[in-house]
């Protein structure tokens, strides 16, 4: 089913979001990858607050390509997510609701979606250029340092991803290939 969200992600827009729903994201959502996550969970040890107010916020796993003159970001496609399992509990419990990468999560993450109402969302592999056109603005807000991955916020209208883990831990990755199997 299609569904059309605008940013903040509450908990009750995540509620609604089921494994299997394609979705379209129009709002403000953020970037970070793994060095990214890594340091702000350190700084977040050190009793420092995070760079931007995560409460209801969408991370996108993404390192964007350089942007050509006449572009607000390069190729911006999703890295795999898994890198970032150690660190995303740590953010949902700081009140992130939603996640976009690709590629499987672990059974730690899942079991902090359930616990935090929060969502996985896909984004097409290999489609970084395509996903771009739905990026009107960006901005590097912290991290400067750490080049493309880097924190950036950004705006987007109608970013096509697909729930992939539900708030409820339904994961279409196990029950897209259980369906395949019964055929």
């Amino acid at each position: 089913m299609d569904k059309y969200i605008e940013t903040p992600l509450t908990k009750e827009k995540v509620k609604d979001l089921h494994a299997g729903d394609y979705v379209y994201i129009t709002g403000t959502i953020y970037t970070a990858r793994d060095a990214a996550h890594k340091r702000m969970t350190e700084e977040l040890s050190e009793g420092k607050s995070l760079p931007f107010d995560t409460e209801n916020q969408i991370v996108y796993y993404l390192g964007p390509t350089p942007n050509r003159d006449g572009q607000v970001i390069g190729s911006a496609g999703p890295t795999t997510s898994s890198r970032m399992d150690k660190y995303a509990p740590v953010l949902m419990d700081r009140g992130i609701t939603g996640m976009i990468g690709k590629g499987k999560r672990s059974s730690e993450v899942v079991a902090s979606m359930k616990k935090n109402k929060a969502v996985y969302f896909a984004a097409v592999g290999g489609a970084g250029a395509l996903l771009s056109k739905c990026i009107k603005e960006s901005e590097v807000i912290a991290y400067d340092d750490l080049g493309t991955e880097a924190i950036r916020k950004l705006y987007v209208e109608k970013l096509p991803v697909i729930t992939v883990i539900d708030c409820c831990g339904v994961n279409l990755y196990e029950t897209a290939a259980e369906k395949y199997r019964e055929i």
